[in-house]
């Protein structure tokens, strides 16, 4: 049974730092293509970041810089470090399976705000 659990959100100040987990089960993230997104309120989803199985990554223009992408294959867990948080990037952040059968796990709740 494929399972993706997101975690590490929370309220942070702007220019503040978080880092996202998202813990799989019933495949191996190392062996897939993984991304993040988001979707804020009233607005739709939006990519995020993207790895692939070769460690390549993909990230979206608002990224900047700002948030890498990782993976611990002996945990089988995917991270979002996020650097420099603003209010922009307010929203629930998710973590999907992009390659074979797909999936997709709940967000977790990432709040700037002063």
């Amino acid at each position: 049974d494929v399972q993706l659990q997101a975690s590490g959100g929370g309220l942070v100040q702007p220019g503040g730092s978080l880092r996202l987990s998202c813990a799989a089960s019933g495949f191996t993230v190392g062996a897939n293509t993984m991304s993040w997104y988001r979707q804020a309120p009233g607005k739709g989803r939006e990519p995020v970041s993207t790895i692939d199985v070769n460690g390549r990554r993909a990230d979206a223009d608002f990224v900047k810089g700002r948030f890498t992408i990782s993976r611990d294959n002996a945990k089988n867990t995917l991270y979002l470090q996020m650097n420099s948080l603003t209010a922009e990037d307010t929203a629930v952040y998710f973590c999907t399976k992009d390659s074979g059968l797909r999936a997709r796990g709940r967000g977790t709740q990432v709040t700037v705000s002063s």
